[in-house]
């Protein structure tokens, strides 16, 4: 057809790149074949545009047509396509190279400009040590070997987003998308996962040590039949599993704080165990561990932590339902949050996490997704070079 802009890659060995296939595997819902051009031609642009990468440095990377960006601003923002489809191949494609060994909630904090943007608000973030304008993502990632994959995202509407019609109107906010906490977002995750999945569900891992929240997440995952492994403030209430079982009994005792519990009685006796990390490889850590339950709950947990005398306090505070598991497994499956962590970081340099310029809620799931789906073919089927010959110019 005259005017299409046609995607195409060349791989360093001479044969055709799999970006093709792999954009069809995940974007070859879309109604529209215009659509389906702009989606493999929008990773592309992630893929190959080094730096900052705005919508108009991708379409110089991939075409040299002078309607490109245009083309390609409209496909992330006003395009009306559903990025769930998407989002559930890219977890099939994930998982067919092996199951999972967890699944991992995180926080992604998204610095922006102006108070416009979809779920914009001010926010203290603990990393930065202030307070900052900005969007939060909450996403899954699936834990394969060495590798973090995200696969799913939410965006967290603050409650001012509720009522004020104009800005839901202007950022294109479905009727259905309303304010949640934070732990309602993340326990929807593990749930929308656990409905997509082939494998057997994974443990879940949350780093949660900065939200108070915490406590509804761990009982609405024990709800869900989860397996989990969450990190918890250091000062949340909690009850040794020792106390009378009943939920009224133990609505009515007075709580410790988790750090405070695990100083009272574990502290004499820490197990040593050996655990491997990415930065020191194998190495000897003692744990203080206990058995728990939360006020007004009956379900018994097992609260540990890695013990750091010479600091005189314990580490980051985690429970887990794994009652069986030996406190190895558990401490490894908390480490886990590390590499999250260094993934974000890749996320933001190489796949432009940060980057996205709109400001609609249907945009920034767009963007969310694709920049997903760009990390996943970077890191499981990219060819060594990936240089992109341009687009041709529209006729």
């Amino acid at each position: 057809m005259a005017g299409q802009q046609q995607v195409g890659v060349a791989s360093a060995a001479g044969g055709s790149d799999p970006l093709p296939a792999f954009a069809a595997a995940l974007f070859g819902h879309l109604p529209r074949a215009d659509q389906r051009r702009w989606a493999q031609g929008y990773l592309q642009g992630l893929l190959s545009t080094p730096g900052k990468k705005s919508v108009r440095r991708l379409a110089a990377a991939i075409s040299d047509s002078p309607t490109a960006s245009q083309s390609l601003q409209q496909f992330i923002n006003a395009s009306p396509w559903e990025w769930d489809p998407a989002r559930k191949e890219l977890t099939r494609y994930v998982e067919q190279r092996g199951a999972p060994r967890a699944w991992i909630i995180a926080t992604a904090v998204l610095p922006k400009r102006g108070g416009h943007s979809c779920g914009v608000h001010r926010r203290f973030v603990p990393e930065a040590g202030r307070t900052i304008n900005c969007q939060l993502g909450i996403g899954v990632f699936l834990s394969l070997g060495e590798l973090q994959l995200p696969v799913d995202w939410r965006l967290m509407l603050p409650e001012q987003w509720n009522a004020d019609e104009r800005l839901r109107e202007r950022a294109r906010i479905p009727a259905l998308a309303r304010h949640r906490p934070l732990w309602a977002h993340a326990a929807d995750l593990a749930a929308t996962l656990a409905r997509r999945t082939r494998h057997t569900p994974a443990p879940v891992v949350a780093d949660m040590s900065d939200h108070t929240d915490v406590a509804q997440l761990i009982e609405q995952l024990h709800r869900q039949g989860r397996a989990m492994v969450v990190s918890v403030p250091p000062g949340m209430g909690v009850c040794p599993a020792t106390a009378r079982t009943t939920a009224a009994h133990l609505g009515a005792h007075s709580p410790g704080g988790a750090r405070q519990f695990l100083y009272q009685h574990s502290t004499r006796h820490p197990h040593v165990v050996t655990v491997t990390t990415p930065e020191h490889g194998q190495r000897h850590i003692r744990i203080l561990s206990g058995l728990i339950r939360l006020p007004g709950t009956a379900h018994t947990l097992r609260i540990f932590t890695q013990w750091r005398p010479s600091l005189q306090r314990p580490a980051r505070v985690w429970v887990s339902n794994l009652l069986d598991a030996r406190l190895d497994e558990l401490m490894a499956l908390a480490q886990l949050h590390t590499r999250t962590r260094a993934t974000m970081t890749h996320l933001e340099d190489e796949c432009g996490l940060l980057d996205f310029e709109g400001r609609s809620y249907p945009g920034w799931h767009h963007h969310m997704t694709l920049v997903s789906a760009a990390y996943a073919y970077s890191r499981l089927c990219a060819p060594a070079s990936a240089a992109a010959p341009p687009l041709p110019r529209t006729a």
